[in-house]
């Protein structure tokens, strides 16, 4: 298998930020809070946001329809952190 790694400090493939992705990471501080993918040196952030890109966000959904950012969105039970869901 071919690895093609995104952050070398930490060992996160271009995959694993895919993964998160999909997930529901939608910006490279929702990627560094799910893999710690560019938090040390930085050097990866950049194509943290082209692999993002344009896709699938619900939050920038909403944003492109005019909506607040902050607006809910339906996350299946269990995927948010756990912080999030001691907080609601």
């Amino acid at each position: 298998m071919n690895r093609v790694y995104v952050c070398s400090c930490f060992g996160i493939t271009e995959t694993q930020v895919k993964e998160h992705a999909a997930a529901g990471a939608c910006t490279p501080r929702q990627i560094a809070s799910a893999s710690k993918a560019g938090t040390d040196c930085g050097s990866c952030v950049r194509r943290i946001q082209s692999l993002l890109g344009r896709g699938g966000c619900p939050r920038r959904e909403l944003l492109d329809q005019g909506a607040s950012a902050l607006a809910e969105i339906d996350v299946p039970e269990g995927a948010a952190p756990p912080a999030l869901r001691e907080a609601a």
